[in-house]
Formats: structure tokens, sequence, C-alpha cells
């Protein structure tokens, strides 16, 4: 394990006094590969977060470009950037942001071979992305490569995450949640996002990931619901579908 410079450990150095954190787990963060798939509202800032907290090492996978409408919401990326691939744009603000954060890109809708390289090289995986199908891809390639997966969503004022630690038999997974993609419901496009909505979600997919890295308690088998109209939030009991198709029998 490579341990932090003296220049790292000054620039760091508020997280390392903490009591639950300390040197040992800054140094594990340093050593450690997440996964960020979906650089828009939610991946924005959680990206922007890993980098300043000290993650060694990113890969950002989007297969988008920035336009004007994502700029309300998406901090990543800037006014003069527009058409730019968003992993372009991401690495560019996040490589100034920390140069010790390795930042590695993949610009394209993964096939499952590619995802499942992806994951397996993964020591967490943030699913920031907007639709059921690359969920449920997500979530049971984490499943098969026993990866912990953040898993967010937001829509008009609202949102939820949780976190599927599948090195735990007993954890839940996404499906356990979600059946089908029958369920899918509207977009931001169709429906409109708070833009801190979207931020306090991404940076609290940030805050868990570090702590899924480090040894931390986490939101497993746990569900979030944030109100951003009332900031009111409820935490719920999420138990492991004996029938998912997924992580039943692991």
């Amino acid at each position: 394990m490579e341990s932090l410079t003296p220049e790292q450990f000054k620039r760091y150095s508020r997280q390392i006094m903490l009591m639950e954190f300390g040197l040992e787990k800054q140094t594990q963060l340093h050593n450690s590969h997440a996964v960020i798939f979906g650089l828009g509202g939610l991946g924005s800032p959680a990206s922007v977060y890993l980098t300043a907290a000290g993650v060694g090492h990113l890969t950002l996978v989007d297969f988008d470009t920035v336009d004007e409408s994502n700029l309300q919401r998406q901090i990543v990326h800037r006014e003069d950037r527009v058409g730019e691939k968003k992993v372009d744009s991401a690495r560019r603000t996040l490589e100034a942001l920390n140069r010790w954060t390795q930042i590695d890109t993949f610009d394209r809708v993964p096939d499952e071979t590619e995802l499942a390289a992806l994951v397996e090289n993964a020591d967490v995986v943030l699913d920031c992305t907007d639709n059921f199908d690359a969920r449920f891809a997500i979530n049971a390639a984490c499943a098969r490569a026993k990866v912990p997966l953040v898993s967010a969503a937001a829509i008009r004022w609202e949102g939820q995450l949780s976190v599927f630690d599948f090195r735990d038999p007993d954890c839940a997974c996404y499906q356990c949640l979600y059946k089908d993609a029958s369920m899918e419901g509207m977009t931001c496009a169709e429906s409109g996002i708070m833009s801190p909505v979207v931020g306090m979600l991404g940076s609290m997919q940030a805050l868990e990931a570090i702590k899924a890295l480090t040894g931390l308690p986490t939101l497993k088998n746990r569900l979030m619901l944030v109100d951003g109209l009332t900031l009111a939030c409820r935490t719920l009991n999420l138990p492991k579908d004996p029938a998912c198709p997924v992580c039943a029998g692991r």
C-alpha cells in the first residue's frame, strides 16, 4: 500500500484528524479505485468530493456530451465545454482539483464484457445513471464481482440513496427494491429537478462510497428518502428478497 507524502498529509489533514477516520483510512482512500457511472447531476458532485477527499483512482463512465441545460445542476462541467464529451469535461475539472487522483475515462455505453471489466477493477461503484436498464445492469455486474454499489436517484424535489454491499451475502440489492424496468418513472427532462437536490444526493453518494472503502458503517440494507421541499428525511429498512433473481442464494 502506497503511503501518503508529507504534502498529501497536509492536504487531507482535516479528515485525518477525525477520530473515526485517521491516517490509516486516509491511506486506504488514497489506494482505492472508484468507478462512477454517469457524470450528470449526481455524478458531478460525487466525483468532485471523491477527488477532493483523496480517492487515488477514479474511472468516469458516460457516453453523453455537455448540453447547456445540464449546467443548472451538473457542477463538474463549465459553460465553455458545451458540446464536449462529459468524461473529458469532468476530467479537466477533477485534474485541476487534485493532481494526486488518477482519472481514467470511458466514453461510450459499455457492453456486457466491458461493464464486467469496469466493475471487477473497482473497489466501489457509484451508480449515478438516470435509467432503470443501466441500473439493473450495473447492479448485476456488482453482484457477480462482489463489489459494493452506492446507488442514488432524484427527480423534482425528491431523492433516494442506498448501499448494496455485495461483500456481505446477506445484503439486499437494487433488484430487491425494484423488480423490473416496468416501474421506471419520469426523467428530469420530463419532470424537472431542483439543482441542490441532486447536489445533496450526489454528495451523500460520495460520503457512502468513502465509508464503504474504509470499513465505516453505511446505508447497507436501508433506503434513505429525502424531500428537498420540506427537508424531511426517512430511512427505511430494505430486506433482502429471498426470490431475487440477482442476489438470492448468493
